[in-house]
């Protein structure tokens, strides 16, 4: 089975490359814009082929398929930044759908059907119509971000392909996800990293953070990872299945337990900067489908994703310098 997972390098990909590599009979191929991987996941590079294809690049996207001759494709490649997509739009716009077109269009002119899984977000429903509102495959989307909207037109894009041209795609949306190697741009390794830094002394044991009110709905990156490989076996072509745990945390209970995980004591403030104009207070999925259809629960609780996120940072600090950041929540 030749597999190719593009935006392998990533968070989610790299941790689905070591998941699929867990089978028998597979051949894993990656594309990700550069042809290298992060220190923290150089493991992979004796173990999946590799290739550098930019997917906003039409000719690139040919070579690659016919270089790799897929027969599953999970489509992970894209522009990750919510917030940060308000200043970025037009990049935001071109790597979530641009991208996204060029991969089916290079497809019907390859001739071939691979098996597709598009891996989109839950930022695509936007907000909640009512407080507490678990988010179905039905709820109307309403995206607040480029982000979101671009994501929002590259799932639609990706059912429309599935009847004008016949691809067999199967659509994932995917809630907030969280575990070791996310960048620290992102809210729970944000706070994990400082944590990690406060205790070996490379910090003022102050915790600088954003708006710590919203509610997020947090799974394990293992997790979804293993979803996503459910999903490409079972999941049904043209559908859409939320990927999430169906309960929702607020950033200030993250917090707390990180550092009752940590024993440091630690003083938090709230950064101006840090904040959002505008934040959807409440993120929630309801992942019924996912469940019925694939059987898949989640296996790692909360608590053991982030004790799993602060050990993570615990080893990189010893090997890296830190570095300012900002947060998505």
């Amino acid at each position: 089975m030749r597999i190719l997972v593009t935006g392998i390098t990533g968070f989610a990909g790299s941790h689905l490359a070591e998941a699929l590599l867990s089978q028998q009979g597979v051949e894993i191929f990656g594309a990700a814009r550069k042809a290298s991987w992060p220190e923290d996941t150089g493991r992979l590079a004796s173990q999946v082929r590799l290739r550098e294809c930019d997917l906003t690049n039409a000719s690139g996207v040919d070579a690659l398929l016919h270089d790799v001759q897929p027969e599953r494709v999970f489509h992970l490649a894209g522009y990750p930044h919510a917030g940060r997509s308000v200043r970025e739009a037009d990049t935001a716009w071109t790597g979530n759908l641009t991208a996204t077109r060029n991969l089916y269009e290079a497809v019907v002119r390859w001739g071939r059907k691979p098996r597709i899984l598009f891996v989109g977000s839950g930022l695509i429903y936007g907000d909640p119509e009512f407080a507490d509102q678990a988010f179905d495959e039905h709820a109307l989307l309403r995206p607040t971000t480029p982000y979101g909207a671009s994501k929002a037109a590259a799932d639609l894009a990706s059912y429309q392909y599935t009847h004008t041209a016949g691809l067999e795609i199967v659509r994932a949306r995917p809630f907030n996800h969280i575990g070791p190697r996310q960048s620290p741009e992102f809210a729970v390794a944000h706070f994990a990293r400082q944590i990690a830094a406060i205790e070996k002394g490379r910090q003022q044991p102050l915790l600088e953070t954003g708006n710590l009110s919203p509610r997020r709905d947090l799974t394990d990156v293992r997790d979804v990872a293993r979803a996503y490989m459910l999903l490409m076996e079972m999941g049904r072509s043209g559908e859409a299945y939320n990927i999430g745990s169906g309960a929702t945390w607020s950033m200030q209970e993250v917090v707390d337990r990180l550092v009752a995980l940590s024993g440091t004591r630690v003083d938090v403030r709230q950064r101006a900067d840090l904040v959002r104009a505008k934040e959807t207070a409440h993120i929630r999925a309801d992942t019924a489908k996912l469940r019925q259809d694939t059987g898949w629960t989640p296996a790692f609780t909360l608590e053991q994703s982030l004790s799993h996120t602060l050990d993570y940072w615990r080893t990189a600090l010893d090997a890296q310098p830190l570095r300012s950041t900002t947060t998505n929540n």
